[in-house]
């Protein structure tokens, strides 16, 4: 994968240094002195652009015309939404990924607009938040699909309504998806007839909607 990446800050730094340990292709485009000098230290030189990232001729160096994905994580949501348009309307980048650094301006950064992912840094973490404090035993892991789906974690306790119980007479919503149970050293692939005993815990995809009902069908009685 060829990823270009335009802000040098903890994200984007960050970012490239794990897409580079991954076996990536890598360019991140920053014109600070002061980011670049810290970037020569954290990265490979030739990983690094010294560039303005709205400019043309700059984003041509780095390699947007071969780039699989575009992420613009710069500090100015402004900047980013001309990132954006730039990757998708002169470039047509495949993937293009957005920092949205004021929550106020999350309903621009749409698929109309050209982000295929919109990061809400804020929203996500009062979502973790809210789950970490409202959830009890059930922790959202993951979320796809720019939110439509979750990959959740329950550990059934005892004296719960699922302990001691084939899965197919939880009546588990049709948005919900059982994917794995870990019960001490084994992982178990669910079925119908699969037996749920307390201490298990359960990994489950969840569609939007349908979090509670699920969490319903394995709380206490």
């Amino acid at each position: 994968m060829r990823a270009l990446i335009i802000g040098g800050g903890q994200v984007g730094s960050h970012l490239a240094s794990y897409l580079l340990g991954e076996g990536c292709q890598v360019r991140l485009v920053e014109q600070r002195p002061h980011v670049l000098a810290r970037l020569h230290r954290e990265l490979p030189t030739e990983a690094i652009v010294d560039g303005d990232g709205t400019r043309l001729g700059v984003l041509e160096m780095a390699g947007i015309r071969s780039s699989d994905v575009l992420v613009a994580v710069t500090g100015d949501d402004e900047v980013n939404l001309v990132l954006v348009m730039i990757g998708r309307l002169l470039y047509n980048v495949p993937r293009i990924i957005a920092r949205v650094n004021n929550p106020k301006n999350a309903w621009l950064f749409t698929p109309m607009a050209g982000v295929d992912v919109a990061l809400n840094q804020a929203e996500l973490l009062s979502r973790l938040i809210v789950e970490q404090i409202s959830l009890g035993d059930v922790m959202t892991l993951l979320r796809l699909r720019q939110g439509e789906l979750a990959l959740v974690t329950h550990r059934l306790s005892a004296g719960s309504q699922a302990d001691g119980r084939r899965i197919a007479e939880l009546n588990l919503p049709p948005g919900c998806l059982l994917t794995a149970v870990i019960r001490g050293t084994d992982i178990l692939i669910p079925h119908g007839e699969t037996v749920l005993q307390a201490g298990d815990e359960i990994l489950a995809v969840v569609r939007e909607g349908s979090e509670a009902t699920f969490r319903a069908r394995l709380n206490h009685q």
